[in-house]
């Protein structure tokens, strides 16, 4: 008999499509521009407890759903690996147990850090479900290059903002 997935395990496995016909391969393959352009893949790359406003259709986290990824260690590799290729789109790397900036994040940084971006959303998104799903150490390093960010960003980014960010990685 076949084992049935929670729609998340499943599309993080690679055995099923999220609700637009998408595997999370072709997510993991498409480029900075079409990440930008495309609003709702992020609940898919990045479940959370509570249902999307903006997303109807997105899974969302339960207990059984977070004790099987904090678990197994392929799903927090794939989810590693969603959380790198957002890290780069950021313009930004995980080096050993740190995020640092990246050599192009000059660039990168064009993108997304200007006020009121819909990539801060998107940037709480990715902080509470590392911290949901076993790689909290992932989400304060991240909270920690985003903290020197502000320090230096912090008109564009606004307290506001750096505060969801901050409670993010407390949750």
């Amino acid at each position: 008999m076949q084992e049935v997935y929670h729609p998340i395990i499943a599309f993080y496995l690679g055995l099923q499509p999220d609700t637009e016909g998408r595997k999370i391969e072709e997510i993991w393959g498409w480029s900075y521009g079409r990440l930008e352009a495309i609003h709702d893949f992020i609940q898919w790359l990045f479940p959370l407890r509570d249902k999307s406003m903006v997303n109807l259709d997105a899974p969302v986290l339960n207990k059984e759903v977070i004790e099987k990824v904090k678990n197994s260690e392929e799903l927090r590799s794939r989810l590693l690996h969603s959380f790198e290729l957002m890290l780069g789109f950021y313009g930004l790397e995980l080096v050993g147990n740190e995020v640092c900036l990246g050599d192009n994040f000059e660039e990168r940084k064009q993108n997304w850090l200007r006020r009121g971006n819909h990539n801060f959303l998107r940037i709480t998104r990715i902080l509470k479900c590392l911290g949901y799903l076993g790689l909290k150490k992932e989400a304060v390093a991240f909270f920690g290059c985003l903290q020197k960010i502000y320090e230096q960003e912090g008109d564009k980014i606004g307290s506001v903002t750096f505060g969801y960010w901050q409670a993010a990685v407390r949750d």
